[in-house]
């Protein structure tokens, strides 16, 4: 009996420290969110996450600065090396990613540098993602700065 209780413990202990995965079909709570004092809105209104492995790859639908509905999609990896993806008017978006020590987190770090009207510009960018404790919610506070100033918004996303 004593020997059946330690192992529901230990089995307990490891499905409580499992990883975390942030698959899923995403959708904006916009009454949770905080958009900073911005104004623009960067945050997508969908965000579809397939995560499996040390990879994550994202599909983001936002708002284009002409009205129009905007699609952008981005892989990574999850072992903190860089990873090239591209970004608006074709600039490069070099990332790491990295875990939080306790795993139950990351952290996107970005660079991207482009070229507006003959200037070389770069912004740099991180996100901090977090699953609600019900798997159920998504959480990304994200930090936008270039040489214009910094942006901060905290997103929320429920789980379809």
């Amino acid at each position: 009996m004593m020997i059946g209780l330690f192992l529901l413990i230990i089995l307990q202990v490891s499905a409580q420290s499992g990883s975390i995965n942030f698959s899923g079909t995403w959708t904006l709570n916009e009454t949770k969110s905080k958009f900073g004092d911005s104004q623009f809105r960067f945050g997508a209104t969908l965000l579809v996450v397939t995560h499996g492995g040390n990879t994550l790859s994202d599909e983001r639908t936002q708002p284009g600065f002409d009205g129009n509905e905007m699609k952008t999609s981005e892989k990574f990896t999850l072992d903190g090396n860089v990873c090239e993806n591209t970004a608006f008017m074709d600039s490069k978006r070099k990332s790491t990613v990295s875990w939080t020590e306790d795993k139950k987190s990351i952290t996107i770090a970005t660079s991207t540098v482009f070229d507006m009207n003959g200037e070389t510009r770069e912004m740099k960018s991180s996100e901090i993602w977090k699953l609600g404790e019900d798997g159920k919610s998504l959480l990304i506070e994200s930090s936008f700065t270039s040489p214009d100033g910094e942006i901060k918004n905290s997103l929320f996303y429920d789980k379809k």
